[in-house]
């Protein structure tokens, strides 16, 4: 198949899918009305719940939800073929992710800008409620404990982004305060911030930083322990210091990054007649788990990521001005995730070829994706996808250092923005969590995001002072995110169903498929973990597995009460 087409097809689809499929969940499912008075507007505080103009949200949400995942899934199911990854991550996306994400945000915004956990008693009840609360928190702790290592790790691989990475946060702040406090045009503040920010991806180059070991810790544990502190500071600002500004540059820094990658598969193309190298499809790689059902699992950002519920309620819903808006920020934000998805599996299966490691063509990419163990580590998987995203964006002229600074800054950028969404949505959890317990405290938001930072600290930090202690966690994340959407198209299914008529089955036929090979996986890492013995991953896994079964059971439950209860009003 032609590479432009692979490209291109999806790209059509996606404008089609928004123009009608989007507008249909808008006004006919959703029923989507500037009438209802966002909790942005009615519950304003200046620090978390923030009026805010489509643009500069979808800025925020967009790269929250991006961050790092839409590149190493597709980074690494390229294993399986091109062909079902790219079904997946378009199919996926479209009529599954999009409803996911729009429905949490819709869903949220009708109930005071609460978090999904927090809503579920409302269309469930009190039970499951806390058993959400469970998977949210093993989620967000992952994810916090981690991604501290995730950018140690970009820095180490890529030392010139350390640099514009940082330089990001004043840049970001200086945008904010001449924005909000001093009232000027965003578009012309916004390019400028751009202009300086790419000035110090340019100045990167020459100024490397390796982080050092200080005090016998490792540079990966310093940066752990850097970027925990920085996550705390972020997330205890009002949104409109930091948050908002540095995502809506990180926003246009994607922007960008994309054009690039899109002109330069043109370029690839035409001037190095770049072709797909990858298989179309390889049922049994090396290796590897089997495709069915693990590449649902392995592909989450891009298709559909229970994480993205969490931001959808938790830090969008407390900023979108309108209703009408969130089909822009919730179902527009997924479909662009699947439109980088799609750029990062072309990078892997067709940039990978014009040069990796000194070969070229099917034996560069043969040479990394040889067997899974090769392939699936976070260093291979990044690294897959710089390389073949430089290796396309210099046939535009831009030499490779350039290149490879860019793409590194972009992928450390956006870990970072996951970061601190994650860290202040783990405070939001909670806070919500306790104060239901009566333990008042918790609603200071430095206590509640100390408990947060901390708890991952301990995690991080628990085999050792490398900071690589949630790796012990790494192999139940995919399993806990893919639950996690399952259970969200539970309550969005329930919401609907409330509703009347056959509204329901826009979530619900996604929540039945998401449940199905969710519960599938995590019984094959079951057996898995038994195998080899890993007893600590085998408890919690078990219990993740009682978990959705339990609210799917319940789910049901309700879901036939509601009907019964419709055929009676009726």
């Amino acid at each position: 198949m032609d590479i432009l087409l692979l490209m291109l097809l999806p790209f059509v689809g996606y404008v089609i899918m928004y123009r009608f499929y989007g507008k249909f969940l808008s006004k006919k499912i959703f029923n989507l009305s500037e009438s209802n008075i966002a909790p942005s507007i009615s519950m304003e505080d200046g620090v978390d719940y923030v009026p805010t103009k489509k643009e500069i949200i979808f800025g925020h949400h967009y790269t929250s939800i991006a961050g790092t995942g839409p590149i190493v899934g597709p980074a690494i199911a390229v294993i399986w073929g091109w062909l079902p990854a790219i079904i997946w991550i378009f199919l996926g996306s479209v009529v599954m992710g999009a409803v996911h994400d729009l429905g949490s945000l819709v869903i949220s915004m009708r109930n005071e800008g609460k978090s999904i956990s927090e809503y579920t008693a409302k269309y469930l009840n009190n039970r499951t409620k806390l058993l959400f609360f469970a998977v949210v928190f093993l989620e967000l702790w992952i994810v916090i404990a981690i991604f501290g290592l995730v950018i140690a790790i970009i820095f180490k691989i890529y030392p010139s982004s350390v640099f514009p990475v940082w330089a990001q946060i004043p840049i970001a702040m200086t945008l904010g305060f001449f924005v909000y406090k001093k009232g000027k045009n965003i578009t012309i503040w916004s390019v400028l911030a751009l202009i300086a920010m790419y000035s110090t991806v340019a100045i990167g180059y020459y100024l490397k930083f390796e982080m050092p070991s200080i005090f016998g810790i490792p540079p990966t544990g310093i940066w752990t322990i850097i970027l925990l502190i920085y996550a705390f500071i972020a997330s205890v600002l009002p949104v409109t210091i930091l948050l908002q500004p540095r995502d809506y540059i990180n926003a246009y820094q994607l922007i960008v990054a994309m054009t690039l990658l899109i002109l330069g598969v043109f370029g690839a193309v035409f001037m190095k007649d770049m072709t797909i190298v990858a298989p179309a499809f390889d049922y049994a790689p090396k290796d590897a788990p089997p495709l069915l059902p693990f590449l649902f699992i392995t592909i989450a950002c891009g298709a559909i990521s229970g994480f993205h519920s969490l931001v959808s309620s938790g830090t969008s819903s407390k900023q979108v001005i309108s209703e009408k808006d969130a089909l822009f920020v919730g179902y527009g934000s997924m479909l662009m995730e699947g439109v980088l998805a799609i750029l990062v599996l072309i990078a892997v299966a067709g940039g990978i070829g014009l040069g990796f490691h000194g070969l070229h063509g099917i034996e560069a990419w043969q040479h990394h994706y040889e067997s899974w163990n090769a392939a699936k580590g976070l260093g291979s998987k990044i690294g897959a996808f710089v390389m073949g995203s430089s290796n396309m964006i210099t046939t535009l002229g831009i030499p490779q250092f350039i290149a490879l600074t860019i793409m590194g800054v972009f992928v450390a950028s956006f870990a970072s923005t996951t970061l601190d969404s994650a860290t202040r949505i783990q405070r939001y959890i909670v806070t919500e969590l306790f104060v239901g317990l009566k333990m008042n405290i918790f609603k200071n938001r430095f206590v509640a995001t100390a408990f947060a930072v901390i708890t991952a600290a301990l995690l991080a930090f628990i085999t050792g002072a490398d900071g690589k202690g949630a790796l012990s966690m790494w192999p139940l994340f995919g399993a806990v995110n893919q639950t996690l959407s399952a259970l969200a198209l539970i309550i969005i299914t329930l919401y609907l169903r409330d509703k009347g008529g056959k509204k329901w089955l826009v979530a619900g036929l996604p929540a039945i498929f998401m449940t199905i090979v969710t519960v599938w996986a995590a019984i094959d890492n079951e057996i898995n973990f038994l195998n080899g013995q890993k007893y600590f991953l085998t408890v919690i896994n078990s219990i993740i597995i009682v978990i959705i079964l339990w609210i799917a059971i319940e789910g049901l439950i309700k879901f036939i009460e509601l009907g019964k209860s419709s055929l009676e009003k009726s």
